[in-house]
């Protein structure tokens, strides 16, 4: 067999060349990078730190202490009262050693309440009692309980399953060691200080709801910092900031190590989840505030393996002295105002606060920010550099054509350039579903994040190349006159423009869509002008012709490109980890959403890295044997990225076991069942054929498929509305039901407790809601059909009705709040029709055996497991 051997010419050796040193370049940054987003700058500081500084060791024994050696602290839970008690123990500590200059008042509050609410866009109402809050407000010993304050906030209950180290002990730990810090340093603060440790925010923000609707600090409040964790570390990042810019401002001057994205305001609301940020400072207080967040080490994320050995070191160090750095901001700031301040400063003002300022921070170097109308000027100078472009290149050189066949050239290269950036996104997407069809198992990339990397980004640079390597050579509208001006120079110049109007366009794009992540687009225009000025000065011809001339147009573009693998890889890993909770879609299309999403994506940030460069590195990198190479990297890579395992205990699969048992009259049991769920694209049989021992236990062959299975209804999964919208062809069996039997003796019941009453054409149907024998229930969901016209939660309003599979228009009520006390409401009613309610409770606590069946899976598969009792009413 003959085996036929590329042959290079010096065009190949001098790309192959430029290649390797850009793979090199790429390779040095993306190191810095990860260093820098995985804490690799930080030396943490431990258990004898100084007493004026923070420690990270020091908080690290608080998280410990709240999610070892307490563990869960869900709602319901015993855990959640000894959290609270242990919180509020360590600032009586404080108090009782503050000196006389400081006043430390600390509140435990139990909070209750009803308010109708859109989350993750669906419409619910809540009703809450009993929900504990912490509150402490240090403050120098003169201070009015008017004066401007500032809160700093974090929530110390856990999500269901999860010891919440990460989400969110790690932030009580971080507020408590800012108190110390507080109190022992001998810093008085110039404005009050209020720590809200909140009970209640993973039942949807209920703490916080408390909070504003009941405190007497809550006028008092200038600025909010949202503490958050939606991992175990890495940046701790801006990701909301507002209302106005100033809250973005004080930050800007004040963080030590500076981690801020106005872009992440683009993009959080895509994200499903929200945060108590939202009842601060957009539904209920308008406060000026901040929401920082952990967002690495989101595979952990909700599980039962956020534990402290998960934390990410240095990531809590940089929070603590960020933190206190921006506490000091904030309260030294004159434009610190309590709430009635604001408004007659509004008032008086006419100010508007929709004011969204534009900022990033570089390596957590340093920050760039400025506001909004400097962004309005500074990001339309490339577009307006594009406009006079025509007119201006036939001044600087008599060579050029007029300025209309210019104008022309120009727009053949904002084309060619836009074709490259799509075709980066849409190879890498063709090459994903390809080999999908070939493979049972999505998402191999999961637990190794550099796959999906070495996956995607050669077949995206292929995309790049692609334009360049079919238009060689294009039609030119200028006419060529001088010695000095060819068809190839003017076709360079076209594709430079070209890129350069490329990006201009989108910096605008951006601007006017209100949006503030166009900075990126920004950097790329100018820097690209900036190397283009000095390949101009230092060459003689002024051209990109020679490869020197190529070096010397890359090295100025270094800090740019740098920032870009910056930005791009951690928004790329950021969404990799969280790729295994965004939900699944039904097969077939479901199997193949996560690939195309993350080869997308690495096709975009591929773009951002790459796409400055190609208008001049093209020239020696679009041949085709570096395209054949790039084709064949792709294959390989692709091939044998399939033989990697999707999951592993660092990078766990989640699954959801919901022991449900249909109830009837508080004391019969009809049905039980295991329900199974999960929440990506790999389905219930990719789980069960992976996992042997549970498929023995639920008596099932490995080869079991969906069509074979008993699917659910999502009112299965009504106790977990709305998140049970992620969910998708999921699948019951059969479950014993001696063991539930024996724990209670009586199950939730739902019942009238006074007779009917009518009204004009209304009647009203009072009812009471035992939850049984139940003990460690996390929260009770209504669901109502029928005629109704209002109830007695949320001030007597009734949220807009959803509905489900095709069913009846629904109106969903969530209750929550430990109490020995039975729940209470009325309904009304505006016909003789019948009211349905459908109760599900969930519930904690699991049989021995719903137990034993979740300690059969493996390790690298997350379960989630917990009782929901099911019953339905009509009156």
């Amino acid at each position: 067999m003959a085996w036929r051997l590329w042959r290079f010419g010096d065009g190949d050796l001098n790309g192959f060349k430029l290649l390797t040193g850009l793979a090199c370049m790429y390779a040095l940054m993306s190191l810095v990078a990860y260093s820098v987003l995985h804490m690799g700058f930080v030396r943490p500081l431990g258990p004898d730190a100084p007493l004026d500084r923070f420690s990270e060791a020091r908080a690290v024994d608080h998280v410990r202490v709240l999610a070892h050696d307490i563990g869960n602290r869900q709602e319901g839970s015993v855990g959640i009262r000894k959290a609270a008690w242990y919180i509020k123990s360590q600032l009586e500590l404080l108090r009782d050693r503050a000196g006389p200059e400081l006043k430390i008042e600390i509140e435990e509050s139990v909070v209750a309440g009803s308010f109708n609410m859109i989350f993750l866009g669906h419409s619910i109402s809540f009703g809450y009692r009993n929900h504990t809050n912490i509150v402490a407000r240090i403050s120098s010993a003169d201070s009015s309980d008017s004066e401007p304050s500032v809160l700093v906030n974090g929530h110390f209950d856990s999500p269901l399953g999860s010891p919440g180290a990460g989400d969110c002990g790690s932030c009580i730990a971080s507020m408590l060691e800012l108190a110390r810090l507080t109190v022992d340093s001998g810093w008085t603060p110039p404005k009050p200080i209020i720590f809200l440790f909140n009970g209640a925010e993973e039942l949807f923000m209920l703490g916080a709801h408390g909070f504003m609707k009941t405190n007497k600090w809550r006028d008092s409040i200038g600025a909010a910092i949202n503490v958050e964790a939606s991992g175990t570390g890495g940046p701790d990042l801006v990701c909301q900031s507002g209302p106005g810019s100033w809250p973005s401002t004080v930050y800007a001057k004040s963080a030590v190590y500076p981690m801020a994205h106005s872009a992440a305001q683009d993009v959080f609301p895509v994200i499903p989840g929200d945060t108590d940020y939202r009842m601060f400072s957009e539904d209920y207080g308008n406060i000026p505030g901040l929401d920082v967040i952990f967002l690495l080490g989101g595979y952990f994320y909700h599980t039962s393996y956020d534990t402290v050995d998960r934390l990410l070191p240095g990531s809590i160090q940089v929070r603590g002295d960020n933190l206190l750095s921006l506490v000091k901001g904030f309260t030294n700031s004159s434009l610190l105002k309590n709430s009635w301040q604001r408004k007659a400063l509004e008032t008086a003002n006419n100010v508007s606060s929709s004011d969204r300022a534009v900022f990033f921070d570089y390596f957590s170097w340093f920050m760039v920010y400025y506001p909004r109308r400097v962004a309005i000027v500074l990001h339309s100078i490339p577009l307006a550099i594009l406009i006079i472009l025509p007119f201006l290149l036939p001044l600087l050189r008599a060579n050029y054509g007029s300025p209309f066949a210019i104008f022309w050239d120009i727009m053949k290269g904002i084309l060619l350039h836009a074709a490259g950036i799509i075709l980066a996104v849409i190879f890498p997407v063709v090459f994903s579903i390809l080999r999908l069809m070939f493979t049972k198992t999505a998402m191999n990339w999961f637990a190794n994040p550099y796959l999906a990397f070495i996956m995607f980004i050669p077949s995206s640079v292929f995309g790049l190349l692609m334009p360049r390597l079919i238009w060689k050579s294009f039609r030119i509208s200028q006419k060529i006159s001088g010695p000095k001006m060819s068809k190839e120079v003017l076709m360079d110049e076209a594709r430079f423009w070209g890129a350069f109007g490329f990006y201009a366009i989108i910096t605008v794009a951006y601007l006017f869509a209100g949006l503030s992540g166009g900075f990126l687009y920004f950097l790329l225009s100018a820097f690209m002008l900036a190397s283009r000025i000095i390949v101009w000065v230092s060459s003689k011809s002024g051209g990109f012709q020679s490869f020197r001339s190529t070096i010397i147009y890359v090295m100025p573009l270094v800090p740019c490109i740098a920032y870009s693998v910056y930005f791009s890889g951690f928004l790329i890993q950021f969404l990799i980890e969280k790729m295994g909770m965004m939900g699944s879609i039904a097969p077939p299309y479901g199997f193949f959403i996560p690939d195309i999403i993350v080869a997308a994506l690495i096709g975009v940030g591929t773009g951002w890295c790459m796409g400055p460069l190609i208008p001049v590195c093209g020239r020696w990198l679009a041949k085709s044997s570096i395209l054949q190479f790039l084709l064949h990297l792709t294959v390989v890579t692709l091939a044998l990225s399939s033989q990697f395992f999707p999951y592993s205990k660092d990078a766990p699969k989640r699954v959801v076991l919901q022991n449900t048992y249909v109830t009837e009259g508080g004391n019969q049991l009809v049905q039980s069942s295991y329900d199974f769920a999960v929440v990506d694209s790999n389905d219930l049989p990719f789980l069960f054929r992976h996992s042997p021992v549970v498929a023995d236990k639920l008596q099932i062959t490995l080869d079991y498929s969906l069509d074979a299975g008993n699917l659910l209804s999502r009112q299965t999964w009504m106790g977990l509305f709305p998140v049970a919208f992620l969910f998708s062809k999921t699948l019951t069996f059969p479950a014993e039901s001696e063991g539930i039997l024996k724990q209670h003796q009586s199950f939730p019941v739902l019942s009238p407790y006074k007779p009917q009453t009518s009204g004009l054409n209304t009647r009203r149907v009072h009812l009471e809601l035992s939850l049984g024998s139940l003990k460690e229930v996390w929260v009770a969901v209504l669901n109502v059909t029928g005629p109704l016209s209002g109830w007695s939660f949320a001030d007597g309003t009734i949220p807009a009705p959803e509905t489900a599979d095709g069913g009846p228009l629904s109106y969903i009520c969530r209750l929550s709040g430990y109490s020995d006390e039975n729940w209470t409401f009325w309904l009304e009613a505006n016909n003789s029709g019948k009211l349905r309610v459908d109760v599900a409770v969930i519930d904690q606590h699991l049989t021995d055996a719903a137990a034993k069946l979740k300690g059969l899976f493996p390790e690298w598969a997350d379960v989630t497991a917990y009782s929901s009792f099911m019953s339905s009413y009509l009156f």
